[in-house]
């Protein structure tokens, strides 16, 4: 089965300073490589990790405010419409120096007494904005839902609330991104929710649950899924987005089929 993943430098190797995981997870066999957020290094220094090492930058996200204080992205919130449109702008432009074609947009917790209805509309506006710009560079806009356990109240986190900004959204470039683990814990049924969903998935992330730990490590049956995945036809790229129980390396006997 020709499966590709991708890893996800943001949780996996962090044995390694940030700069030094591509050349760790090329060494393991990895092609691909996402991570949350590449703003803090320039974008050269990134693009020459990449071409020393092989690698295709597959994903990463929009600027999603201030994480370390609880953000978890600024799409719905009315009041920070500039700011959410400025990371777009700077999005693109790492986006378009790495040669990366996939580009998520945490949706984020609405402030507390918001009205539901301009959240929403807020949210599909800012959606239309970066599918516009994602499309000059042919790149393609995902919408993630996330757990509420994780991350409490966040706005999006049921694939029918993904599946309806889409349609809202009215914008070709626009995506779903199944996370396995997120979905898990929200709505379970993957299988038939993967296949029912695949003519709008842009991207596939995994972890098991609970401890978003390695695949294999949980209640989630991996080698099914992966099977069923590869088996409905699914040719995109598959996020390795799960927190490594221990050594990165030592874990990886799941991939080694794939790698």
């Amino acid at each position: 089965m020709s499966l590709k993943i991708a890893a996800n430098l943001t949780m996996m190797y962090n044995e390694h300073d940030f700069m030094d995981r591509f050349a760790a997870a090329s060494r393991d066999g990895f092609k691909g490589v996402e991570y949350l957020f590449p703003y803090d290094y320039p974008a050269d220094a990134i693009g020459e990790q990449l071409e020393t090492h092989g690698l295709q930058q597959i994903l990463f996200d929009f600027p999603a405010g201030d994480w370390a204080n609880g953000d978890r992205g600024i799409a719905v919130q009315p009041h920070r419409v500039g700011e959410f449109q400025d990371g777009v702008g700077l999005a693109i432009e790492y986006a378009k120096a790495l040669g990366c074609q996939r580009l998520t947009c945490l949706a984020g917790i609405p402030d507390a007494g918001s009205d539901p209805d301009a959240t929403d509309n807020t949210l599909v506006s800012n959606l239309r904005f970066a599918a516009d710009a994602a499309a000059a560079i042919d790149a393609i806009v995902l919408v993630e839902p996330l757990n509420t356990i994780d991350v409490p109240g966040t706005f999006v986190s049921a694939t029918a609330h993904g599946q309806r900004l889409i349609k809202d959204t009215v914008r070709d470039n626009v995506r779903l991104q199944f996370d396995v683990y997120h979905t898990q814990i929200m709505e379970g049924d993957l299988a038939r929710k993967f296949s029912r969903l695949l003519p709008i998935i842009g991207h596939v992330q995994i972890a098991d649950n609970p401890g978003r730990h390695e695949p294999g490590s949980g209640e989630i049956n991996y080698p099914f899924i992966l099977e069923h995945i590869g088996s409905c036809g699914y040719e995109g790229w598959i996020g390795a987005e799960y927190i490594p129980a221990s050594d990165t390396k030592a874990g990886l006997s799941w991939a080694d089929p794939y790698l």
